[in-house]
């Protein structure tokens, strides 16, 4: 059984061996030991309710960190996040797919084209990401673990949440560090590599960004086959983190990710299926064999704790081992939160 908890300052090796095997296109984790350090103390922080990274009122987002660990050998096997009021602090742009209609009536010609423009629509949202798992131990679970507990946070303390959830998706990136997308866009106006690129986005304030970008829309007709062809698309690694965000709630709305245009997924947090469908009753301890595993948590924010386990999940109750409590720092009778796995 593998549980889902806040990150600490002592994870940061860990931390650290993420960042260095995600590879290049994973904006979310550089390989920079400040700014994973920095990270891990304002992840802290904001579980522990500091006004700053909390309060609704305030211009800065705070971070949740998440690691996935075996609470037996306290192997720590990957981290996830939940991001709040994003575009605050550290300005959050994409470029959204537009469609203009030409029209001449002297030629008897009338077409679409798409374009590219700028935008920072979501400001103010949450964002989940940082999704990231060791390849040792990929198709074990924790995968869909870390990425549904996100949303079981969120569900234990809605107010703390934008209105709005989204999460970019890496988009194409080759072997070799190159994005087709950033060399046909990207690069005319900020003659830069996309390695560079890329870690300026995720260590400096974003200012850049503003400074060098694109001031008109761009005619995607304009661009090479190899950045067309990239809009939109997921990376390979992350096709299965997709599938479980679609089925989730959340949809693609036309945005990518001015980098490597990776698609951008969205819905309302209310409408996420696990607002939806999850329920809140008190723990009893009972024979759980034979049942279907479901996801399970404590439904705290400071001392988070999520898991899947065989469970029977009714209205007033919810049906569980006693391994389950322990793992989860409660006592039966205590009240937490459950929702089906079946995806």
């Amino acid at each position: 059984m593998l549980v889902v908890r806040p990150a600490k300052q002592s994870d940061y090796e860990d931390f650290y061996n993420f960042a260095r095997m995600s590879g290049a296109g994973f904006t979310s984790l550089p390989e920079d030991p400040e700014t994973l350090k920095k990270r891990l103390v304002k992840s802290e922080k904001t579980f522990a309710g500091d006004p700053k990274y909390c309060d609704p009122n305030e211009a800065e987002g705070g971070v949740y960190l998440l690691m996935v660990e075996n609470p037996k050998t306290k192997q720590v096997l990957g981290c996830a996040a939940v991001k709040t009021n994003i575009g605050h602090d550290v300005p959050f742009f994409n470029f959204r797919v537009t469609t203009l209609g030409q029209l001449s009536r002297v030629t008897g010609r009338k077409f679409e084209m798409s374009t590219l423009v700028m935008v920072n629509d979501y400001t103010g949202s949450t964002e989940v990401g940082t999704l990231f798992l060791n390849p040792q131990h990929r198709g074990e679970g924790a995968g869909k673990l870390l990425s549904l507990s996100r949303f079981m946070l969120m569900a234990a303390m809605p107010s703390r949440f934008g209105k709005t959830v989204v999460s970019e998706l890496r988009g194409v990136v080759h072997l070799d560090g190159r994005s087709p997308f950033w060399e046909g866009v990207g690069r005319p106006f900020y003659r830069m590599d996309f390695s560079e690129a890329d870690n300026l986005s995720a260590v400096t304030d974003n200012q850049f960004i503003i400074d060098l970008g694109p001031k008109h829309p761009i005619y995607i007709d304009l661009l090479p086959d190899s950045a067309r062809g990239a809009i939109a698309e997921t990376h390979p690694d992350g096709a299965a983190a997709r599938r479980l965000l679609e089925r989730e709630g959340l949809r693609f709305e036309g945005v990518i990710d001015i980098f490597d245009g990776g698609p951008l997924l969205a819905c309302r947090v209310e409408d996420t299926r696990t607002m939806r469908e999850s329920v809140r009753a008190p723990f009893i301890v009972g024979d759980v064999r034979g049942l279907e595993k479901c996801l399970l948590s404590n439904d705290q924010l400071e001392g988070f704790a999520c898991t899947l386990a065989p469970a029977q999940i009714e209205k007033d109750r919810i049906l569980v081992s006693q391994e389950v409590l322990d793992n989860l720092g409660l006592k039966e009778g205590d009240c937490g939160r459950a929702r089906g796995f079946d995806v």
